[in-house]
Parts: C-alpha cells; sequence; structure tokens
C-alpha cells in the first residue's frame, strides 16, 4: 500500500521539483540589481565594485518521507552566478544531517537524500550551503541558510489509545440517548492533504447503536430495549483517515455497553392459590412457612413488602420480607388450637417500594395471591388451670399436712388421664409430695419460717397414655407463723454504769427482739424476776412501749469495790400463748465525768478493741516508763541548778514554801486568805490547815483552856500577831512532821481612805463558786467533787 502511494506521488513531485528549478531564478532574483561592496584586495587597498545578486540560494526544498527506492533521492540543487561551468566552484553543505542523510555533488550542487525519512519523528531539517574558490578555496558567496521539509505520506492508521471501552445506558431509553464518545489519533499531518482526517463509522452494534461519523459520539439507535431480554451489547467502532475515501487507512475499538436495570417490572406470584401445613405445636414467633413474588428486576428496583390483607389471617400471623432471598417469611402469633379452628385463609399482597413513576403506566406494581393454612392435629401435654399457684401452711404443722392443689387437663379430645409428680432438682421437693391423681400437695416435715419463709416448687404433669409430653407450673409456699420463739433482749454488750450514779437515776434503756412475725407490730413486756430477792442495786422500769429503763437503787458505785453486776430481766411477748424469755445483762462500773462521760472505760475499751497481747501491753508500758523516768531526770537536772532561796545546814528534812508568783491583786481571792489577819477573831473558828488533806481537816485552833485571847489587829502589831500564830503551830500535834515556812505580807495600818476590799467581811461560809473547775480537763476532776461534796454537805 505504501509503495503504490509513493508511486503514485513521485511523478507529481519530479513535475513541480522540475518547474520549481526552471523558474528559481526569476522567482527568486527577478533581477541582477547592482551592490555596493567593499573588497580587500592583496596590496592592501579597498575596492569598490558592483556584482550582481546571487541566483542559487532556496529558502526551502522538500523531500517524500518514506522514500523505497534503491537510489539516493533527488532533493535540489544548489547555483552561483560565479560558476562559469568549468568546475572552478565548489560546493559545501553543513548543518542538520550533512554528509549523512544529505550529500551534495560539489561541482554540480545537487543534493541527495541517501536515507529514507519519517516526518513523524522529524518533519525538517536545517542545513547551511557555501559556494567556494576551487582553487584558492575563497568563499564566493557568504555561508547561506536553507531548509529541507520531509513531505508527508498517509503512512499511519487511526489509533484509539484508551479502547476497548465499557459503557453502561438505561434500559428502556429513548432513541438517541448518549452512551459514549470515542475519539482516534492519527500521527500524519493534519495540514496537509487528508491523511489526518477521520471518519467514524460502526462495523458491529446496528441496529442497536449508532455514531457520529464526525464526533465519534455513540448513541442508542432503537427504543425500548429490554435488559430482562438482553443485558449486554459489543459494538465495534472504526476510524478511517482520508475523509474516508478509498485508499485511507483504518483503525478500530470495541465497546461493551450494559443497560442498567430500572423499575420496569411489577412482582409477580408464580401461582394464586398455596397450601400450607401447619402443627398446633408450632412455637409462637418462630416461621412456620415462606412465600416469594419473583421481579425480573434488580436491586431496590425488585425489592418487596409482603403483608397479609384480610383480619382472619392477620390476627393469627404476620409476614415479614428476607432482605436475601426477598422471599415473605410468615410466623406464628397467637397459639395454635386444633380443636378450636382447623383452617386459615390468608389474602397476601406483594408490592415493590420503589416505584419509578416514568412506567405507571404498566399498571400498580403489586401482586396477590391466597394462602391456606391447614392446622395439624397433635398429642398436647396436660394444661394446668392457672399459670401459678401461691398456697400457705402453718410453721410447726405435723408431716403430711395438706398444703393445696394443683388441676391439670388432657387439651385432645380423647381426654386422656394425668399423673402428677414434683420436680426432683429443686430443693423444695424434699420438704412436699403430690399425690399423683389428685395433684394434692403435702408436707413431708414440719417447717420452720423462721428458716425459710417461701419454698418455691415446680409441679409437672403428664398423659398416663404418653409420659414423653410434660407441662410445668410454678408452686409458691408460704410458712405462716405462730408464736413459737421467746423473745429476748435486744443488746448482748455490757451496760455502763457511773460511779456517781444518783438513786432513781436511767442507766440504760433497752428494748426486745422476737424471730415471729406480728401481723399489727411486736409488743413486748418487761420485769425482774419475781422469785430472786429484791435487787438492791438496780431495778426495771416498764416504758408500756416495747422498751424498758434500767434505773439505780443507790447512790455511788465503785468500780474498785464491785466492777461487774448481773441483771436477769424476763421479756413477755404479745402474741398467742403468749411466750416469755429472760435474758441477764452484765453492767460495767467505770469511772465518768461530772456529765457522765466514761473516763477509764474508754482505754480499756480501746485496748480490749485493738486486740493487743500481754505481751506487747507490757512492753508499751515499759516504754512509756522508761520515757517518764528520763523526762523526770531531765527536770531534775534543771532544778537542781537553781539555786535555793533558803539554805537550811541544820536539817536536811526542811521543806522550803517559797511563793515567788505575783498575786492578782484584790480579785484574787485564792492565793491567800487574809481574813485571818483582817478578822482574826472570825477567822479562829474557820482556821483550817493547808498542807494536810481537805477530808482529814478540821479546827487547828488551841483548845479553849490553852486557845489565847482574841487580839485585835487595830490593838496589836502585826509582829505579835505572827508570834502568836507560831505558839499555836507548835503546839498543834496534827501537823506534820516538818517545819512549814509561812511568809505573810503587811501592807501597814492606819490608812484614812479605809479598805474596799470584801476580805474584811467576816462569814462563816465562802460564797465561792466551785464549777468551773469541770472546765479544767482531767486533773482537776477529784477536786472538784470534793468541792461538790462540801456544797452538798452544807446544803444538807
Amino acid at each position: 500500500m505504501r509503495i503504490s502511494t509513493t508511486s503514485c506521488l513521485c511523478p507529481i513531485l519530479v513535475c513541480l521539483c522540475f518547474i520549481q528549478r526552471s523558474h528559481g531564478a526569476s522567482h527568486h532574483l527577478p533581477a541582477k540589481t547592482p551592490s555596493r561592496n567593499q573588497t580587500k584586495l592583496a596590496n592592501g587597498e579597498t575596492e569598490v565594485h558592483h556584482r550582481p545578486k546571487r541566483g542559487w540560494i532556496w529558502n526551502q526544498f522538500f523531500v517524500l518521507e518514506e522514500h523505497m527506492g534503491p537510489d539516493a533521492q533527488y532533493v535540489g540543487k544548489l547555483h552561483s552566478n560565479s560558476d562559469k561551468g568549468d568546475g572552478s566552484v565548489r560546493y559545501i553543505l553543513d548543518g542538520e544531517g550533512a554528509g549523512t542523510i544529505f550529500i551534495i555533488d560539489e561541482v554540480t550542487g545537487d543534493i541527495h537524500a541517501t536515507k529514507s525519512l519519517d516526518r513523524e519523528k522529524k518533519a525538517h531539517y536545517v542545513l547551511h550551503a557555501q559556494a567556494l574558490d576551487r582553487h584558492t578555496e575563497e568563499a564566493l558567496e557568504p555561508k547561506s541558510e536553507f531548509i529541507i521539509k520531509v513531505q508527508d505520506i498517509n503512512d499511519n492508521a487511526p489509533k484509539f489509545p484508551d479502547g476497548p471501552f465499557v459503557a453502561t445506558v438505561p434500559e428502556m431509553s429513548e432513541v438517541g440517548t448518549s452512551v459514549l464518545q470515542v475519539t482516534a489519533s492519527d500521527a500524519d499531518d493534519p495540514t496537509y492533504g487528508n491523511s489526518a482526517r477521520i471518519v467514524y463509522s460502526i462495523l458491529q452494534g446496528q441496529p442497536y447503536f449508532s455514531v457520529d461519523p464526525k464526533t465519534g459520539i455513540i448513541r442508542t439507535a432503537l427504543a425500548n430495549m429490554d435488559r430482562e431480554a438482553r443485558e449486554h451489547y459489543t459494538v465495534v467502532i472504526q476510524a478511517k483517515d482520508m475523509a474516508g475515501q478509498v485508499g485511507g487507512l483504518s483503525g478500530s475499538t470495541t465497546i461493551n455497553i450494559t443497560l442498567t436495570d430500572i423499575n420496569d417490572n411489577p412482582p409477580e406470584f408464580p401461582q394464586k392459590n398455596y397450601q400450607l401445613y401447619v402443627p398446633e405445636s408450632a412455637q409462637v414467633g418462630k416461621p412456620v412457612g415462606k412465600i416469594k413474588a419473583n421481579d425480573e428486576d434488580l436491586g431496590i428496583n425488585a425489592d418487596i413488602k409482603y403483608s397479609i390483607m384480610n383480619s382472619e389471617g392477620a390476627n393469627m400471623f404476620s409476614i415479614s420480607t428476607d432482605r436475601d432471598t426477598r422471599e415473605g417469611i410468615i410466623s406464628l402469633k397467637k397459639p395454635l388450637n386444633y380443636e378450636r379452628k382447623k383452617t386459615y385463609t390468608l389474602q397476601i399482597e406483594g408490592v415493590n417500594t420503589h416505584v419509578d413513576p416514568r412506567f405507571s403506566y404498566l399498571g400498580s406494581f403489586k401482586d396477590t395471591a391466597t394462602l391456606k393454612i391447614t392446622v395439624g392435629d397433635v398429642d398436647e401435654a396436660p394444661i394446668f388451670s392457672i399459670d401459678h399457684y401461691i398456697m400457705d401452711v402453718y410453721e410447726n404443722a405435723p408431716s403430711g399436712t395438706e398444703v393445696g392443689a394443683v388441676m391439670a387437663r388432657d387439651p385432645d379430645g380423647r381426654n386422656s388421664p394425668v399423673r402428677y409428680f414434683l420436680d426432683s432438682k429443686e430443693e423444695g421437693e424434699r420438704f412436699f409430695r403430690i399425690d399423683e391423681t389428685s395433684g394434692l400437695i403435702r408436707t413431708t416435715q414440719p417447717l420452720d419460717r423462721e428458716d425459710v419463709t417461701w419454698h418455691n416448687i415446680t409441679a409437672m404433669a403428664s398423659e398416663v397414655d404418653n409420659p414423653g409430653l410434660l407441662s410445668h407450673v410454678p408452686v409458691t409456699v408460704q410458712v405462716l407463723d405462730v408464736n413459737d420463739n421467746p423473745p429476748r433482749v435486744a443488746t448482748d454488750d455490757e451496760v455502763i454504769v457511773c460511779e456517781s450514779s444518783r438513786p432513781g437515776q436511767v442507766i440504760q434503756t433497752v428494748t426486745a427482739v422476737d424471730k415471729d412475725d406480728f401481723a399489727n407490730g411486736q409488743r413486748f413486756s418487761f420485769a425482774l424476776p419475781s422469785h430472786l430477792p429484791v435487787n438492791p442495786n438496780f431495778t426495771l422500769k416498764d416504758n408500756e412501749d416495747s422498751t424498758a429503763s434500767i434505773i439505780a437503787r443507790r447512790r455511788r458505785f465503785n468500780h474498785l469495790t464491785q466492777e461487774l453486776y448481773e441483771l436477769p430481766i424476763v421479756v413477755w411477748d404479745g402474741g398467742e400463748p403468749s411466750l416469755s424469755g429472760t435474758s441477764t445483762l452484765t453492767l460495767r462500773v467505770c469511772p465518768c465525768h461530772r456529765h457522765g462521760k466514761i473516763r477509764m472505760c474508754q482505754s480499756e475499751a480501746f485496748l480490749s478493741s485493738a486486740g493487743l497481747s500481754t505481751g506487747a501491753l507490757i512492753a508499751i508500758l515499759l516504754c512509756i516508763v522508761i520515757l517518764l523516768a528520763i523526762v523526770v531526770l531531765f527536770i531534775t537536772l534543771r532544778r537542781s541548778k537553781k539555786e535555793p532561796l533558803i539554805i537550811s545546814e541544820e536539817d536536811i528534812r526542811e521543806n522550803v514554801v517559797t511563793y515567788d508568783d505575783e498575786g492578782g491583786g484584790e480579785e484574787d481571792t485564792e492565793a491567800f486568805d487574809i481574813i485571818a489577819l483582817r478578822n482574826p477573831a472570825a477567822a479562829e473558828e474557820l482556821k483550817f490547815r493547808r498542807d494536810i488533806r481537805p477530808d482529814a481537816r478540821q479546827l487547828c485552833g488551841l483548845p479553849r483552856n490553852r486557845r489565847s485571847p482574841s487580839v485585835d489587829l487595830d490593838e496589836v502589831d502585826v509582829h505579835e500577831f505572827i508570834k502568836q500564830r507560831l505558839v499555836e503551830t507548835d503546839l498543834d500535834t496534827s501537823g506534820p512532821p516538818y517545819d512549814s515556812l509561812q511568809t505573810y505580807a503587811y501592807e501597814g495600818q492606819g490608812s484614812p481612805t479605809g479598805t474596799i476590799s470584801p476580805l474584811d467581811s467576816p462569814g462563816t461560809q465562802s460564797e465561792q463558786d466551785y464549777n468551773y473547775l469541770d472546765e479544767w480537763g482531767p486533773e482537776f476532776q477529784k477536786l472538784a467533787e470534793l468541792y461538790g461534796e462540801a456544797d452538798s454537805d452544807v446544803t444538807t
């Protein structure tokens, strides 16, 4: 094909070259126009001369591509006006392809192409030509540039670079619906001739599709193409150059076209009437059958929703759609009973869920069918009269006591006899038994409500003819209470009794507990045992509200004398018959604070609750003793460094009492009572020794026959008064066996203003209030108790 084309074009191109060559001089150089040039001669002079314009330069030459001849292809001829034909001019050529692809005859200037050229690889070549004097090698003409263009021939067929293609189009599309556009490319020169002018045509796929010859757009050519009839199509498109003329080259590609689905087919049941057998023993909520309507569409276009249209079927059955198989699953809503109803008729409808309104003219996209269900007779297990039995029995009832009865019947028409028994796997089965014929439940042993209040058992029934069919029913037995447990005091802890308790004081209020159950609440009464002698220490008061109060009968307890007391208490309940119980409480005597707060038992309780062993307690106490010894030694060393105020060398047993603290003025009534100085006569009767125990205090004055007459402070000097007191002290036999140094300070006498101190007022009893000693801490509690007793004695 290529050779024939070249052969046809060669004569035409040769003629064109001949015409171009014969008119070259007139076309390129129409006349010899003189030009002014300066030539430098050999002797250095410059010659100005005129020479005609050269007529050998060509702007461009043409050469055919894909030359297949045996000889080199003639391209063109270079000729200079300086060439006289005597061979004195030599032509040379350089540039792209010079000497390899293109050669020139140095004498004639003819240019030939020695190789076959391909325009698609290189479209033109740029070369330079020059004419030289063969003898002197001088340039007769300056170097000139020209171009050799490769002339295109139709040697490349159209191609589809992206093929083959895959396309889709909806089924039932209108004629002319665009499917796909294909484009072919041609490597030939689109500016020269028709070598690259492409025309499209369809080779395969008619009459279903067509193609636009210029644009390559593929369109549907047949209306109402149905996917359900044919889904896939293969279309072959051809692209031909030379505008589709004979001799042009062509290429083709394949397009695989698939029709996509639309909802153009309604669902349809294969048949209008169906039958289904369902046994009456079918479980509620479980599938009992299936039904399916066919739909030729795909995907969501084939989705179907099933429903039961008539109430007879909808009340007993339900239907749902299986998304995978698109089947209608029929399930049971209520239990079937062959004896009541043997057949059911269901009107079932299947409807598409996604309807395309464009195809509404085809009708409603739904279909109906009739399903007749036949109920099968099955030998059923006995049925109990109720679903749950609740019974009761009194506790302590003898074995064999009737509790209640269950009843079951055979639901079948045969009415077979029923046998009863209890589930042996349950714990309550050992307390009860059931009569296998009548269903009467009895106890097997006395029951105790305090151990188990409710018993749960399961009664079972089976037909005598078919023991394999069992039915179950739960039975709950409540054990009723009887008054069989005596009451007792609610607490087992020790009762704390303060040493300072007074007669009539409530020690503690106690309550009682009873394991029995009383419908209207528990009622208790309390008393001390009547057969015991009267308790001299404590008594009991019934508060008549199911509580009792323990009351002290005597004054002051001492834990050193007796720490523990036992108090028996009798408690009666309000049941029928009434029961009583005796509880013995332990009462522990403990030292308490003034307001009844426990003082010492707390530490004992703490040590007891801590759970420390005897060895551990001894070790702790030993450590405490060592620490105390160190502290005492340290304090002793510090005190030993101070100089004593009075140093006595006569007797080391002397006790020096130094008062070196500053008094509180006239308001300080505790540092020293100076009534004796102000009014010795009045103070004589209340004179006590301050260096002995208060409980051993007594009047320290001399006997009347030995007592000095009273001396008035206004008449006698203080010095005489002190001497008198010193004599009394020496003669006092109740004083301690060591000296006591008392320092008296006297302000003087004779003040014109008199005194405003209440200390002058004589009195027989101090009006001091010692209640504030309770707030000073446990170190002053003993002192507070002593002064409290003194106040009580004075009041009495």
